[in-house]
């Protein structure tokens, strides 16, 4: 009798777990700045912005696209209490459009009637309208203003605004200034040295050319700001995580399941967290965990399928070689046999590399996981 009440009870407790689990929102997220529960660690990164913060000192900030920089940087900022504008670089194609946007930025933390004031030193006035989609402030500049000018008196205004609370500025995406405008980060140099009310963090996923801004000695921005960059994060950790959250709905496979997923995406911050997600959403329509992740693999390979296949197409013989060799094997195609020079494969490395789709750590690697099981699949 005692056995089957301890039976009924398991029973019970099972049943009220298993509709626990089933209302739970899938706890994984990615595609869009990450923050509160669904952020990953980076503890020592985060405290080594919030000392450089509380400097004189301005950031430069360097990895992969999708390694986290935005969501670690957004993160920082929410322990201090300063004004703060961010901006994407790939997001304007004029000077003056950057010009507007910073004080489309500016118009978000303070009322028109508040700083207008500090705008008597404009000597271009710019035109303001209520968009009523958003009920935000359009900002624009007439034709013919004079680029450098109205750049330096948004800028300027931020500087004095600063005054009273110091100013956090974040430029994402900033080694897109070099196609920008010839001769603009000579002139947003000479601006920006003359601010003392104003953090800079400059955050870029193209190494080679981030490094040429701030590393070359004859660049105007040479070591301007404290270089960090950011590496994958550590498998120790990212484990840790995975398995917390996958202990809620699997306790028994947590483990493995966080192993096999990060065997698939050596660490990498996005793809992770992509694939995390769609075991989850797995799990939870399935009861089956055998072979999950390889489930979960396919099913994201199939979906790209057709964008894979269009960007295969529109590659030229040599870059689909190259990364034929890096999906077929875990080693550097510089490292391994192979049919061209290595000035050949160091070209469209460096190419592969500019367009994203190649990143280097300790070695070159495919940048997407499921891109590479898509070419290695093709090579069967």
């Amino acid at each position: 009798m005692k056995v089957s009440l301890l039976q009924d009870n398991d029973y019970i407790c099972e049943k009220s777990r298993n509709e626990k689990y089933r209302n739970m929102k899938n706890p994984f997220k990615f595609g869009t700045v990450v923050d509160g529960a669904f952020f990953t660690d980076r503890e020592k990164e985060l405290q080594s912005i919030g000392q450089l913060l509380e400097s004189e000192n301005h950031l430069v900030l360097i990895s992969p696209r999708r390694f986290g920089k935005t969501s670690l940087v957004c993160k920082a900022l929410l322990h201090i209490n300063r004004p703060v504008v961010m901006i994407n670089f790939q997001s304007v194609t004029t000077v003056t459009e950057l010009a507007a946007l910073l004080l489309k930025r500016i118009f978000k933390l303070y009322p028109f009637e508040k700083i207008k004031h500090a705008m008597a030193h404009f000597r271009f006035i710019p035109t303001f309208s209520v968009n009523p989609m958003t009920d935000g402030v359009d900002v624009t500049f007439q034709p013919g203003s004079d680029n450098n000018i109205v750049l330096e008196d948004v800028l300027m205004l931020i500087e004095k605004l600063g005054e009273k609370n110091k100013f956090v500025v974040v430029l994402d995406e900033f080694q897109e200034i070099i196609d920008l405008e010839k001769g603009l980060d000579k002139y947003l140099r000479s601006i920006m040295q003359l601010q003392h009310n104003v953090n800079y963090i400059f955050l870029g996923s193209q190494e080679s050319m981030m490094e040429e801004i701030f590393e070359k000695k004859k660049s105007p921005f040479y070591h301007f700001g404290i270089l960090m960059r950011l590496p994958k994060i550590p498998y120790d950790d990212f484990f840790r995580y995975l398995t917390e959250r996958f202990a809620f709905i699997v306790p028994e496979q947590s483990e493995q399941i966080a192993k096999d997923i990060l065997l698939f995406t050596q660490c990498h911050p996005y793809y992770t967290q992509q694939l995390a997600f769609q075991v989850w959403n797995i799990l939870e329509q399935e009861s089956q965990t055998v072979e999950v992740v390889n489930h979960a693999v396919d099913e994201l390979t199939q979906l790209h399928d057709f964008d894979y296949e269009r960007i295969w197409m529109a590659m030229n013989k040599t870059d689909r070689h190259i990364l034929t060799i890096l999906a077929q094997s875990a080693t550097s195609p510089l490292d391994s046999k192979r049919e061209m020079p290595t000035s050949t494969a160091f070209s469209a490395l460096k190419r592969l590399s500019k367009q994203g789709y190649v990143i280097k750590n300790k070695k070159y690697e495919i940048d997407d996981p499921f891109f590479a099981r898509w070419i290695f699949n093709r090579s069967l």
